[in-house]
């Protein structure tokens, strides 16, 4: 169990990146939805003690991680958003060297657990092959592998899928899920499909602030019967921004789609549709947005 409590952090340059995030989260895998400079990553690299909070505190299993963060690190599995691999090393080499620095000295069991968890993320059959060389998905399958050394208890994995293409974006979902069973896996994004496909718990962040929380199903339910969709031109975009509160646009076949918060039919030509996920999070982001226009004005 991790419990993050009253944290914030607020760096030099004044940027207050956490303003007082409450969260516990148990095992299985854990949603954290938020825009780009939510404050996420923030979060992320506090929870794994790789930076102290101005004020609150994390525990995990019921000890202070900040003020013991060895007892996470040897408990962690890292995945960040941005992660480097030495240039002309072999997938195989590579994770028996970072076994090594987690730890794992018994050449043995280093070579047996990184025999599976080469297997495990499908990358044997190119574990000869220079890592550098590696496709993006395939670097991202081994960034999991190399965050499962030890057996972890605690994984976090920042934005995993960015930039993946649709079939390697799918089989990252499948490995994420099949890990994801008996230990704490926060899955940090701002890709709403990610949350939606994996995430029976999830939260959203934004501008260091956690604004809901709860389960995707449940959430998208509080919605029902308030969502409504019409097609419209790129013309009459602009006018119906103006006259409605407008959560989405998609462009579909040379026109738009919106789709309009409202708990009555919004006017000619809209159709009632059943909430997805995105809903929620924009309807989450637009309130934001709203309530921050009144507070400015």
């Amino acid at each position: 169990m991790l419990t993050i409590a009253r944290l914030s952090k607020t760096y030099a340059n004044g940027v207050r990146a956490l303003q007082g995030v409450n969260l516990t989260i148990g095992s299985g895998l854990f949603g954290l939805l938020g825009p780009n400079g939510a404050g996420k990553s923030t979060l992320m690299r506090t929870i794994a003690a790789l930076q102290e909070p101005d004020e609150g505190e994390i525990l995990f299993d019921g000890r202070n991680i900040v003020e013991e963060p060895r007892h996470v690190r040897h408990q962690l599995g890292y995945l960040p958003q941005d992660f480097g691999v030495y240039p002309g090393v072999s997938a195989l080499h590579l994770l028996d060297h970072l076994a090594v620095l987690k730890g794992i000295t018994n050449r043995s069991e280093r070579a047996e657990q990184v025999d599976a968890l080469l297997h495990l993320t499908n990358l044997h059959e190119v574990r000869k092959k220079d890592v550098s060389t590696f496709s993006g998905g395939m670097k991202q399958r081994f960034g999991i592998a190399q965050a499962l050394l030890g057996s972890p208890r605690l994984l976090i994995v920042d934005e995993p899928t960015a930039g993946l293409d649709p079939e390697e974006r799918n089989r990252f979902h499948n490995l994420l899920s099949e890990v994801g069973e008996n230990v704490v896996v926060i899955l940090s994004t701002h890709i709403v499909e990610d949350v939606r496909d994996l995430c029976p718990k999830m939260a959203i962040l934004a501008d260091g602030r956690i604004l809901l929380e709860g389960e995707p199903t449940r959430l998208m339910d509080q919605l029902e019967g308030r969502i409504w969709r019409k097609i419209v031109s790129k013309a009459e975009l602009a006018e119906y921004r103006a006259t409605q509160p407008v959560l989405s646009t998609h462009h579909f076949g040379g026109k738009i789609r919106l789709h309009v918060l409202a708990d009555a039919c919004p006017g000619s030509g809209f159709e009632r549709i059943s909430p997805g996920l995105e809903d929620v999070y924009f309807s989450v982001l637009t309130d934001r947005r709203t309530r921050g226009e009144a507070v400015a004005c």
